[in-house]
């Protein structure tokens, strides 16, 4: 990740404290934001100073390891198992919080009743958990990257890149690693309301890469469809049920629709993280609705330098925040996983998809 030419990873643990790239004060401002103990890391799980899928994993399991730094030797593993169940209730969709705080808790589970190993061992395994999603995302990219042709138009749906994992995306990766080899590409960015990562996340980074680009309207896409000017349109997933069917940012469905109606193909980039196993339909992944406040006002600069909230919608009026819906898998021409291309089906899930902790059996 890029950011004015300096390298960084949008969440990381120093000593005891995890540290967050604060992703609602972008594009205006880019600011480091510092969560000293499992509350504050839950709190900004929550309040999505970190948001995306990877991103999130990351950011349970460092504070799983976090807690175990904290603990105290007398209630270590009752104080590590309470600040799982604060991280793990903070956001319901996103598959890849529960494999990060899975993964660390079974590595401290391994180790018993020796403390000292129990947190060296969290602390390595949620630093794996981290360095793997900055590798799978990586991989995305050089899997996606022969997808796209010189001169295509490609659209995308939210923010999949940089921001939404540790680096590199899923979405976005294979974009950068065809813009870094040469590939002349445009990609269209549409806001994302409501709380429009399109417009502030995904064009900023695009913007830090140089790749060309262009925010539009929500409502826009199917027309820039029909007008030719996208060929393909790939967009990240924070679920993905057993039989390949994808929860992703709410509007992914419509965006999934209309490349069909218009015969483009619709990828979905994600690592193998994102599979849940244990759920077998889309019906099933739990849908995340968020507070009204997120749909009835908007932030942003005002012509005098202030960054201010203003409201959008008659102050009578009640609104409903769905954070995600789901594409069926027919809709999906197919996943591109750190394994390659899957197909959108039972057979390509249960080829690729793992667990975290021992072999299962």
């Amino acid at each position: 990740m890029n950011i004015d030419g300096v390298p960084y990873r949008t969440v990381w643990l120093d000593g005891s404290t995890v540290k967050l790239i604060d992703q609602p004060l972008l594009p205006h401002t880019f600011a480091i934001h510092d969560a000293p103990t499992p509350a504050a890391t839950a709190d900004a799980i929550r309040t999505m100073v970190v948001r995306g899928a990877g991103a999130i994993g990351a950011t349970g399991a460092f504070g799983i390891a976090q807690a175990a730094l904290l603990a105290r030797d007398a209630d270590f593993h009752a104080e590590v198992a309470q600040a799982a169940s604060l991280l793990a209730a903070t956001r319901p969709t996103a598959q890849n919080l529960f494999y990060g705080i899975r993964a660390v808790m079974h590595a401290i589970e391994a180790q018993g009743d020796d403390l000292s190993a129990a947190r060296q061992a969290a602390v390595a395994a949620a630093q794996e958990v981290a360095d793997d999603d900055a590798a799978c995302c990586e991989a995305i990219g050089r899997h996606g990257a022969p997808l796209l042709e010189d001169g295509m138009g490609v659209g995308t749906h939210c923010n999949a890149g940089w921001l939404a994992f540790v680096d590199w995306g899923s979405a976005l990766s294979p974009i950068y690693a065809a813009h870094r080899g040469g590939t002349r590409l445009h990609v269209w960015v549409d806001e994302t309301r409501p709380r429009s990562q399109g417009a502030r996340l995904t064009a900023f980074e695009l913007g830090q890469e140089g790749v060309p680009h262009s925010v539009i309207a929500d409502n826009s896409m199917g027309a820039w469809m029909r007008r030719g000017q996208v060929q393909a349109v790939i967009v990240g997933s924070d679920r993905i049920a057993a039989n390949g069917d994808v929860a992703n940012k709410i509007g992914t469905y419509a965006v999934a629709t209309m490349a069909a109606a218009n015969g483009i193909p619709f990828y979905v980039a994600a690592p193998t993280t994102t599979i849940d196993p244990d759920c077998p339909h889309g019906d099933d992944i739990p849908i995340e609705e968020r507070g009204e406040d997120e749909v009835a006002w908007t932030w942003g600069w005002s012509d005098e330098g202030r960054f201010l909230r203003v409201r959008t919608t008659p102050a009578h009026s009640r609104c409903r925040n769905l954070a995600f819906d789901v594409t069926p898998a027919a809709l999906v021409r197919g996943i591109l996983t750190e394994h390659g291309l899957v197909p959108a089906s039972p057979e390509g899930m249960a080829r690729v998809m793992r667990r975290p902790g021992p072999p299962q059996g």
